[in-house]
């Protein structure tokens, strides 16, 4: 059999030198949940190969005479995902499968668009489904959505698996060793799965679950090694910096630890950026642990910066707690990057000023603001989704989307631009460019002008935010008089 692995990009991959020295929208740099599925494929049948549209394009040649033809998506990529499929359906007799995380909550939309959706994280069921199509049968057991007929099947979400300790092969990805000079991908590894939490906004916890399920501290190390020798061998890169993935690294206390002690008793000398909840900032034997394994910055979900935002998704923590927690990080030596969300219920106009006083205040190294986001399956999505202006999902990458209470659309989007603005302003980057580290010099300087790109996007949807914010308040003006009269 032939299989091919397809990642689709929001923004496709294009040839320009910019790629080497900046960020595109968004961080060029292969999925690791699929670049797994076709490292367990590859083992059983050998002409397995993946293409990434982060990193390059489809040779479509090779793709279009494969027997399965595999495509993973996220809501961003949701579009450009299903134009592929719907491609690769009308002009080859491959069998179309769609997973991740999108098509997998969102299955009764995803199952319009190809043969197959595989639901969960698809470790367990990739091979069963393979070789049920391989015999022309539909595929039994849990984990898979398909129509048969008009009829939709639905076969249960699969347990997640527990045995991770699988490195995903990078030299599947079509181009990925020769892109590997480029300044904007990043080395990645994921360590685990799963988040103990429960944010209203969060897709991952609905995807992967509750329990977080690791990889061995030293199956963790050896994808280190390879990761950075991966990068490293025959390149020249000005920055040494690898990125655990994980939702919660620290979920499990005494299992992060041992993962520390084991990349500082391998003698490795590298930096490394982590996410993180913001109460590890309370744990000094955790943080002088991350410093002394060479973890430079922790990137903290703070999401929102009031109490009454965090009351209302269901995120456990404070403002003053936060800040408490950035200044310890800052104590033991390391930098924090923010994580932040516009648009909730509580936040009104003025709220892209209060987050750029706050980062600028707490000196937040770097930072990602998004509008409010729903994705198919979270509490946040079933509560607002009358308020959605559409389900465009390309345009769901930090653009307003919906109706908050306290403004407009086009407030919102004009909110998040300013903060944007005012966080990496020019006297901003002077100040960087003289007075941080060489690490955070080089990285305030790219983030500059990834910023600028994505702000002249979300520039050129005020019009139509403008147009339908602008109706909104005249339906709602028409209402009230409706009501007086």
């Amino acid at each position: 059999m032939k299989i091919r692995f397809i990642e689709p990009g929001n923004r496709p991959y294009k040839k320009t030198i910019l790629n080497y020295f900046v960020y595109d929208r968004y961080i060029r740099t292969p999925s690791v949940g699929l670049n797994t599925l076709a490292t367990i494929v590859k083992k059983e049948i050998p002409d397995t190969y993946m293409y990434s549209e982060s990193i390059s394009k489809i040779k479509y040649d090779d793709v279009l005479d494969a027997d399965i033809i595999f495509l993973g998506i996220f809501t961003f990529a949701a579009v450009r995902g299903y134009e592929l499929a719907d491609f690769f359906r009308k002009n080859s007799s491959a069998k179309v499968v769609l997973g991740g995380l999108h098509a997998s909550m969102n299955y009764e939309e995803a199952v319009q668009h190809c043969d197959y959706v595989m639901l969960g994280e698809g470790d367990e069921t990739i091979m069963p489904l393979i070789r049920a199509i391989e015999r022309g049968e539909e595929p039994s057991g849990k984990g898979y959505a398909y129509l048969r007929g008009d009829e939709l099947v639905n076969t249960g979400m699969p347990e997640p698996p527990t045995d991770l300790d699988l490195i995903p092969d990078r030299d599947l990805i079509h181009n990925y060793r020769k892109m590997v000079g480029h300044m904007t991908i990043w080395p990645q590894v994921h360590a685990s799965r799963g988040c103990p939490h429960n944010c209203d906004y969060c897709a991952l916890v609905r995807h992967f679950g509750h329990c977080v399920r690791k990889r061995s501290p030293e199956n963790v190390v050896e994808d280190i090694k390879y990761s950075i020798d991966f990068f490293h061998k025959g390149k020249l890169r000005l920055l040494k910096d690898l990125w655990i993935t994980d939702d919660n690294f620290f979920a499990d206390r005494e299992w992060a630890i041992a993962v520390l002690n084991k990349i500082i008793d391998s003698g490795i000398k590298y930096r490394f950026n982590i996410q993180a909840r913001y109460e590890v900032g309370f744990d000094d034997e955790m943080l002088e642990l991350l410093k002394k394994a060479g973890f430079f910055e922790l990137d903290m979900g703070i999401e929102f910066i009031d109490d009454d935002s965090f009351k209302t998704y269901h995120k456990k923590s404070t403002k003053t707690e936060i800040e408490e927690s950035i200044r310890n990080i800052q104590r033991h030596g390391m930098s924090v990057r923010g994580l932040f969300i516009l648009g909730s219920d509580n936040q009104k106009v003025g709220c892209g000023k209060e987050l750029a006083d706050f980062v600028i205040k707490n000196h937040i190294q770097g930072v990602l603001i998004q509008c409010m986001y729903f994705v198919p399956g979270t509490p946040v999505y079933e509560k607002n989704k009358d308020k959605l202006l559409h389900t465009r999902w390309d345009k769901y990458n930090g653009n307003a989307v919906h109706r908050p209470k306290n403004m407009t659309p086009y407030e919102l989007q004009l909110e998040n631009i300013d903060a944007s603005r005012r966080i990496y302003s020019p006297k901003r980057l002077l100040q960087a460019i003289l007075f941080e580290d060489f690490v955070h010099k080089i990285l305030f300087i790219g983030e500059f002008f990834w910023h600028w790109s994505v702000r002249s996007d979300m520039k050129k949807e005020l019009p139509y935010l403008k147009q339908v914010s602008q109706t909104s308040v005249m339906s709602n003006s028409d209402n009230k008089k409706l009501v007086v009269s």
